[in-house]
């Protein structure tokens, strides 16, 4: 797939003004007769810079040539100076909405994933927007388990090495199991003697991303 990239920037009053920088990738010869999947990545603390272009570094944004013979829409935003996504979430919520309606997205296709940083924002969007997003793949992240409950009609992949020293395991692993004792589908793979940059492994050598678009929610 040609990939086309743009820059851009969400702003809208809210609870608080908001403003927030975002990359944005369709296909070159995307058509707004065309509903496609949209997937939102969230990036991490190391990406928190002022040039929105450091969110290609890392990640699934780095990989998009894995996915070249997908045709989707891609949704990056951009988190800067010490804001965390936890704190971004009915902004981000307001920017996913936006961007789904300008170019078209398929409603029951819209997935969500990121790491550390914004694998804590992964669990914690998907939580607080029960049944909105097809499915969730948070790398390297952790939640509040207590509030699993409202996962348990989404699917979920997460990833964690287990060597990890920035972001315990235990974290992901407690999501997980508390995700599968309601009733959830929740799907757990563990890098062995692997650090905090999992996501390399996560983005690199799964099939991920083609899981993100395959999934499927029935909207009213």
């Amino acid at each position: 797939m040609n990939i086309h990239s743009s820059s851009h920037t969400f702003q809208e009053n809210l609870t608080r003004p908001c403003r927030i920088p975002y990359l944005f990738y369709r296909p070159d010869d995307w058509s707004p007769d065309e509903h496609l999947p949209l997937i939102v990545f969230l990036h991490g603390a190391g990406e928190r810079q002022e040039d929105v272009q450091c969110v290609t570094r890392v990640g699934l944004p780095r990989l998009l040539e894995r996915l070249k013979n997908q045709r989707f829409l891609l949704l990056a935003p951009h988190c800067v100076g010490e804001e965390v996504w936890n704190n971004r979430v009915a902004e981000i919520k307001a920017l996913i909405d936006q961007v789904a309606a300008q170019y078209a997205a398929d409603l029951s296709r819209i997935s969500l994933t990121g790491l550390s940083m914004g694998g804590f924002g992964t669990w914690e969007m998907a939580m607080s927007y029960p049944g909105f997003f097809s499915c969730a793949a948070p790398v390297c992240g952790g939640g509040m388990p207590w509030r699993a409950y409202t996962l348990q009609n989404t699917p979920i992949w997460a990833f964690h090495g287990d060597a990890d020293d920035v972001v315990d395991i235990s974290l992901s692993r407690m999501m997980v199991d508390a995700v599968n004792r309601c009733g959830g589908q929740a799907k757990f793979t563990v890098y062995p003697g692997v650090g905090h940059d999992s996501w390399n492994r996560a983005y690199g050598e799964t099939d991920v991303g083609l899981w993100l678009l395959e999934h499927r929610i029935s909207r009213p």
